[in-house]
């Protein structure tokens, strides 16, 4: 397995994996599993982002990949001055899960968020995301707060779906 600087060819393995992979810990996946259907879907917004992040800034994406395949991702976003360094998303196969894969996607994006003289890295996970909150300490990140997301139907959702 290497960690690779992302290439377009990765994109459609990195898109299958991101709508794999935030399947339950998307907070746009819970609203809509709460109030049904929302257009367009939250798999389709997510991987829309996906794709804007991979054309806007192609240098904070590193790969994972075992034998030719894309076996997991983390994305990068670093604020114009440079103070602050988020991972936006991380997603390791499930078949892979468990290895130290997501350890090493850490590691090389804190790597290249030093090699950018970045003073803070910051991630963000659910509190259902029980592997994410077990692995970002053990990598240094302190929790800082927690949020609330609150959402309110302003129509009648329940014949959609």
């Amino acid at each position: 397995m290497q960690i690779v600087s992302y290439r377009p060819e990765h994109l459609p393995q990195i898109l299958e994996l991101t709508a794999e992979g935030f399947q339950g810990v998307s907070i746009d996946y819970l609203v809509e599993q709460r109030f049904g259907f929302i257009e367009p879907g939250w798999q389709e917004r997510k991987l829309t982002d996906l794709r804007q992040a991979a054309e806007r800034e192609p240098e904070g994406i590193f790969v994972a990949v075992k034998d030719g395949e894309v076996i997991g991702y983390i994305a990068v976003t670093i604020s114009q001055a440079k103070s602050l360094g988020r991972i936006a998303d991380m997603v390791v196969d499930a078949r892979f899960r468990r290895q130290g894969i997501g350890s090493k996607l850490i590691e090389r994006a804190l790597e290249y968020m030093r090699e950018q003289g970045v003073r803070l890295a910051k991630i963000e996970t659910l509190t259902n995301n029980e592997a994410g909150q077990a692995a970002y300490p053990k990598h240094g990140f302190v929790e800082v707060a927690r949020q609330i997301h609150y959402v309110m139907p302003l129509q009648d959702t329940s014949a959609e779906k």
